[in-house]
């Protein structure tokens, strides 16, 4: 994918801008929780490209469920649109202005990480486990990409875990404050098998406009700074509109 997927895989950079994320900054510059009709959202990974250039995005990663076949449509849509000659309303652009949308949007500025969503056993509950940053050709994560959920000893949190680090991987804790255990309870278990994130920022009732949940958000936050994790933010956006969940 070239220089792209070159970017895709800067795992400093992405930490670095993870150490940066506040309450603000998703959805209108990073978002780095969204899904593609390639695993069970409804747009084709082109359009997501084009709405996410369109809201002005800085950084993004499509996290299908156990599929990384939107990321690929993606990197190629991104190289395509950096090849293309500069389109602009108006004036054309002086040199060094960079590639643009129809609308003026620089399209060089996104940066497009691989991403996944895999649902692994942390007991004493299934939980979904994100991954940033990683190489998606890397043999251990052959069982977390066939489009299904994991089974047997591959669905336990420890292994799926381990499985995304061998690839590179930064691992987030999804979405903690949704699931049948308290964040209390399921953050410092993931945290003794090497978590190092957590999705901090996160609309859970789907609130419009987008905003992350007050009291869950600050239940994440204090957590994650007690274990001196890593946070994110993302939408979970499963239909056609990048700024929602559904």
């Amino acid at each position: 994918m070239g220089n792209h997927q070159h970017t895709a895989q800067n795992t400093t950079l992405l930490r670095q801008i993870f150490g940066s994320i506040q309450a603000d900054s998703c959805p209108k510059h990073y978002n780095f929780h969204m899904h593609t009709n390639c695993s069970d959202g409804k747009l084709q990974p082109e359009d997501l490209m084009a709405q996410a250039v369109e809201i002005g995005l800085q950084g993004i990663a499509i996290t299908d469920h156990h599929c990384v076949k939107g990321y690929y449509r993606a990197a190629k849509w991104l190289e395509t649109q950096a090849l293309a000659e500069p389109i602009c309303v108006g004036d054309s652009l002086p040199l060094g202005t960079g590639k643009r949308s129809a609308n003026g949007t620089r399209i060089d500025s996104l940066q497009l990480w691989t991403g996944i969503e895999i649902t692994a056993y942390l007991p004493p509950v299934d939980v979904h486990i994100l991954g940033y940053g990683f190489d998606p050709l890397e043999p251990s994560l052959a069982p977390y990409l066939t489009g299904r959920e994991p089974r047997g000893a591959d669905a336990r949190a420890e292994r799926a875990i381990a499985a995304l680090h061998a690839a590179g991987a930064i691992v987030v804790l999804a979405h903690p404050a949704r699931y049948r255990r308290s964040p209390e309870e399921l953050i410092p278990t993931a945290v003794s098998l090497g978590i190092d994130g957590v999705e901090t920022y996160y609309a859970y009732n789907n609130p419009s406009p987008w905003i992350p949940s007050f009291e869950q958000t600050e239940t994440v936050k204090r957590l994650g700074n007690s274990y001196n994790l890593l946070h994110t933010c993302g939408t979970d956006t499963h239909g056609l509109n990048l700024l929602q969940r559904l």
